[in-house]
């Protein structure tokens, strides 16, 4: 091996290894070889290259494609059609919505009391929790009636994308069908 590759792997750790700077530093300034130690060595293997970062929003939003077709019936133009067809189309889309929402979030009632019964918001309430309307004045607790229930999910499981950097924005691939069996 030459000097200069020598100084090139002196250089590296020497700025890697704080050890190994202090014994060249003492090898230089004593003027006498210090003996370096072996490099550590790596059981580990490198990291695996990170996948393409995709927003959690947009596969939620694919999910709804694939399972219930929620972007075709959102997309579509409805001016030609009669409420009856909206109607009918929409019924399959929200149901199949439904079942995609609850798998993925298992999503409950925030309060669980009939809308339109009285319900009592208690001191040091959390206001992601409660949205109080009408006259509301002074001091916690509140009585008032139920207007909506509200949401909650018990659990958050999305799916995990595993595709292209390409493909980080794509809700859904575009369908062709081939006629024959080349170009």
């Amino acid at each position: 091996m030459g000097r200069m590759t020598w100084a090139f792997k002196m250089l590296f750790r020497i700025l890697w290894n704080a050890e190994v700077a202090r014994r060249v530093e003492r090898a230089l300034s004593d003027g006498c070889p210090a003996a370096l130690p072996a490099p550590a060595k790596r059981d580990e293997p490198p990291p695996a290259p990170k996948p393409p970062a995709r927003s959690e929003a947009l596969t939620l939003l694919a999910a709804l494609q694939r399972e219930a077709r929620f972007v075709d019936l959102v997309q579509e133009p409805l001016d030609a059609y009669a409420d009856a067809q909206i109607g009918a189309a929409a019924r399959d889309v929200l149901r199949d919505c439904r079942r995609v929402l609850q798998r993925l979030f298992a999503i409950e009632p925030l309060v669980n009391q009939d809308e339109g019964s009285p319900v009592d918001v208690p001191p040091g309430y959390d206001a992601g929790r409660f949205r109080l309307t009408g006259n509301v004045a002074g001091q916690p607790p509140f009585q008032g009636r139920l207007v909506h229930h509200g949401w909650q999910a018990a659990h958050c499981q999305l799916p995990v994308w595993s595709g292209s950097q390409q493909s980080t924005h794509v809700i859904a691939a575009a369908e062709v069908e081939v006629a024959s069996g080349g170009g």
